[in-house]
């Protein structure tokens, strides 16, 4: 997209600013980087070099890593970097004074309009923007570590900010591929971190009780409610002095057990010991026996009363919290979503309890908590909580939009997770498809966001979670798919596996790209397709090949599976919306009644003897013969001129 910004200025050249300097390259923004000394900026422009050879190795770029690599200049003395750019971004370390020099050398050395922003992760906005004259200028764009990797940039407005500013900085995030959620408060950590360091932090309270080890409370986390890694495991990854670091800032009370590993300088990954062993030891070693009897509501409840905080706060939407949690903190479902499904009352109930023993202020009930408790707005059973569930809820996984044609088209709102499949996605898409009016509706198509992934399968971990009945509305919302009076199209680029391919299954039509990837692994997780995909397989290839499938968890190029059987195409990439289109134009200029009924017919017979597909086969052909739209075929035909074919 067009932005007011053509070039910019990056301060740092550490794993920050070169990994943002080489995500503004790759999207084609001339990028100065510049550091204090010409070592360290020698080494961040060698690191953009490797990394973008090791993205071209997996053709995750377009272009020639030299030509965007043409696109990056490198500088020591700071007011020649950012003279001629329309954005500064600084990537200092997190050293308010630092950070608060910067920002005066660069207001001096830029004209007024010249957008400077902070990558800060933990400090206000405003308190760097004291040092400069134009604080209306100023903003915060935090970048996730690696910038390469990680899709999330909040974009955090200080007291002073122009909403102009944060127009072009939100302009300009989308303008590189990445997903800014705006931070509407200047509150230090902004989101993400904010509902985050509950999660280590209350972890490392409990085990300075002495009731819970290490182990057990990581396995707790990760097998009994889904999270990506446990409290002390996610402490051990990022460093134990950086939560000890901000929590120093803020004058917050830090964990004895956090403390005394900070003193001792065991600091995690990077120093070989943290609250796990990594030089001489066996690293993180949990397994899914050990998590019993951990009290995991006290954990979530800190989070869900952080969240509740930002949102009576006026910092952030629910819903920007739960983006920003999943795609900043990787965690399978929004912390708001969550609280949602625990029941606020639990929660705020959890949280009195804890206070009234310890009288700690961090398990003080936020006030819009309470608030929501007293309203009887207690979560999904309740019907409204953070949200309101009584229409059906929100779509969280799953966008939508009806075209003036009539093309309902459906996307797997997932990329984070590669698209794959937890329960709430699957009964979202089951609820749109049983919600929407089919007569408004032409065809349906089917595709996963982002270029990786049409859905690689289901989100195994979260399902560990899940209640047995959950899992068994899987195939209900598949069969929804499947039994759409409309005809459907899986639209498929990248990944298609397990219940990704089982979606697919259920289309009508499938295409997908000559590089993407189609299987049913499930048999390496101890497991086999459980949403009709050995049936639908067996009727669409035949038992041999559905039996190789499925034994060895084979995963079969696009080119193979079209010559199989089990895909309608497999196109260029270049060729590949083109084709598609071309498709779904037919059916959605096509006559509706004929298509509808043919589908019936053709899914109907299917399975059912010759006789009596050839009898529904007939009853259909003579009700279309009574239909506007097979006269107006007639015609069309006989004056050589397309037919324009209307609704039902």
């Amino acid at each position: 997209m067009e932005t007011d910004i053509e070039s910019l200025a990056v301060l740092g050249a550490g794993s920050m600013g070169h990994g943002i300097t080489e995500v503004a390259a790759i999207a084609g923004y001339d990028v100065v980087m510049r550091d204090i000394e010409e070592d360290l900026v020698e080494d961040g422009y060698e690191r953009i070099e490797w990394s973008l050879g090791k993205l071209a190795e997996k053709g995750r770029i377009e272009e020639d890593p030299d030509d965007v690599l043409d696109r990056i200049d490198t500088a020591v003395d700071l007011a020649a970097a950012v003279a001629d750019a329309d954005l500064v971004i600084e990537a200092a370390p997190e050293i308010l004074e630092l950070k608060r020099e910067i920002f005066a050398d660069v207001d001096d050395a830029t004209a007024d309009g010249t957008i400077i922003a902070t990558n800060t992760s933990s400090l206000r906005v405003g308190d760097i923007a004291t040092a400069t004259e134009r604080p209306e200028d100023c903003c915060g764009l935090h970048f996730f570590n690696p910038p390469v990797k990680m899709d999330l940039v909040e974009v955090v407005s200080g007291e002073g900010t122009a909403e102009s500013t944060i127009d072009a900085a939100t302009e300009f995030v989308e303008s590189i591929d990445k997903t800014p959620v705006l931070v509407r408060k200047d509150v230090p950590q902004f989101i993400v971190n904010n509902v985050l360091t509950p999660y280590m932090g209350e972890a490392a309270w409990m085990l300075d009780e002495g009731d819970v080890n290490v182990p057990a409370v990581d396995a707790a986390m990760v097998f009994r409610r889904g999270y990506p890694m446990g409290p002390f495991e996610l402490n051990d990854f990022g460093g134990i002095d950086v939560f000890a670091h901000t929590r120093d800032q803020w004058d917050d009370p830090v964990p004895e057990s956090i403390r005394s590993r900070v003193d001792a300088e065991d600091l995690g990954r990077k120093t070989g010991a943290g609250f796990y062993e990594y030089d001489g030891g066996d690293g993180v070693e949990y397994e899914p026996t050990q998590g019993g009897g951990v009290d995991t509501l006290r954990i979530e409840a800190r989070m869900i009363n952080e969240a509740a905080r930002l949102v009576g706060e006026d910092v952030a939407e629910p819903a920007d919290i739960d983006l920003a949690m999943r795609l900043g903190g990787g965690l399978p479902e929004g912390t708001c979503r969550t609280g949602d499904k625990l029941g606020l009352d639990a929660v705020a109930a959890k949280l009195r309890e804890l206070h009234a023993e310890t009288g700690a202020e961090r398990y003080e009930p936020a006030d819009y908590l309470v608030e929501l408790v007293e309203a009887g707005h207690t979560g999904e059973d309740a019907g409204r909580g953070f949200y309101d569930y009584r229409d059906g809820g929100p779509y969280h996984y799953v966008s939508h939009d009806l075209t003036d044609d009539g093309v309902l088209e459906v996307t797997f709102d997932r990329e984070e997770r590669l698209n794959a499949f937890s329960t709430d996605m699957f009964a979202e898409v089951q609820r749109l498809l049983e919600t929407v009016d089919d007569e408004a509706v032409s065809c349906v198509v089917f595709e996963g966001a982002g270029d990786r992934a049409f859905s690689a399968g289901a989100d195994i971990t979260g399902f560990t979670t899940a209640d047995p009945t959950d899992l068994m509305d899987v195939d209900e919302s598949i069969q929804a798919i499947a039994e759409f009076p409309r005809p459907t199209v899986a639209k498929i680029d990248g990944f298609c596996l397990g219940a990704g391919l089982e979606i697919a299954l259920a289309c009508d039509l499938r295409y997908a790209t000559e590089g993407s990837t189609l299987g049913s692994p499930e048999i390496e997780l101890g497991l086999i397709p459980g949403g009709g995909g050995t049936q639908r397989l067996v009727r669409l290839i035949g038992e041999p090949r559905t039996k190789e499938l499925v034994y060895r968890g084979l995963h079969v190029s696009a080119e193979r599976a079209a010559e199989w059987g089990i895909l309608n195409r497999a196109v260029p990439e270049a060729e590949f919306a083109d084709a598609v289109d071309d498709a779904i134009g037919d059916l959605a200029d096509g006559p509706q009644t004929a298509l509808k009924v043919a589908k019936r017919v053709i899914s109907d017979g299917r399975d059912a003897s010759l006789d009596t597909g050839l009898a529904l086969e007939s009853q259909g052909f003579g009700l279309l013969t009574t239909t506007d739209d097979m006269l107006e075929g007639v015609a069309a035909f006989n004056a050589d001129r397309e037919p324009e074919f209307g609704d039902d």
